[in-house]
């Protein structure tokens, strides 16, 4: 699966972080204290030097936040053709409202499948997991239009993941991850709403077994040296 190179505000309009994500080609080498470490999976790792997740057998995980790249759209109505094919804003709110559960299950049960216990309470044993998936663009959304129309694209859209761990109980700031991926990158394909739901969901299930291996490879190497 191709990647993105560049990042261009990859949190815009995701609230919940309040933080702006570098770019990946000028990525500094510390972002709030962490130091960026080379990673093979993902496209921007960062680490709190001295960090020791040995200790960490359950997580709490927050729900997974929502965000469609900023403008997408008023862009996307631009080109629609005629008045029934455009978004509007309670559709937009819809898409979110649904995918916030659905993405966080999936962190969850990758987590539990882990061998994690999720816990709803901090503790000294258990790590803070913060999930986004943000600067959603679906290139061809399937539209409930009375006229029979095809929505075709070579790609279903792209995300950004971001990925945030602290420790639950002094909430101190031990790593961050960011991922960009084109999703459904399978040639030009008639694009439905199952079809793209399909394609974006198997890209977050790929971030939330990489989140669980990933802590696995942080044990392993904790402490964590600059």
């Amino acid at each position: 699966m191709k990647r993105h190179a560049i990042f261009t505000s990859a949190l815009a309009g995701a609230a919940l972080f309040m933080v702006s994500v570098p770019s990946a080609a000028k990525a500094p080498a510390s972002w709030d204290g962490l130091v960026q470490v080379k990673s093979k999976k993902l496209d921007l790792v960062y680490l709190m030097p001295g960090a020791d997740f040995r200790g960490y057998s359950k997580v709490m995980i927050d729900p997974t936040e929502i965000a469609f790249e900023k403008n997408w759209r008023r862009n996307y109505n631009n080109s629609a053709t005629g008045l029934g094919g455009r978004i509007s804003e309670d559709e937009l709110a819809k898409m979110i409202n649904e995918a916030v559960p659905a993405a966080t299950d999936l962190f969850t049960s990758a987590w539990q499948k882990g061998g994690y216990a999720v816990v709803m309470q901090p503790g000294p044993d258990v790590l803070r997991v913060k999930t986004g998936v943000v600067n959603i663009r679906v290139n061809a959304p399937d539209r409930n239009m009375a006229a029979r129309t095809r929505s075709f694209s070579s790609e279903a859209g792209s995300a950004t993941l971001f990925i945030e761990a602290r420790d639950s109980t002094t909430g101190a700031l031990l790593g961050r991850a960011v991922d960009q991926q084109i999703v459904g990158d399978n040639g030009a394909l008639w694009r439905t709403s199952v079809s793209n739901r399909g394609d974006f969901r198997d890209v977050v299930q790929t971030w939330a077994n990489q989140s669980v291996r990933g802590m696995a490879e942080l044990k392993a190497l904790s402490p964590i040296h600059q």
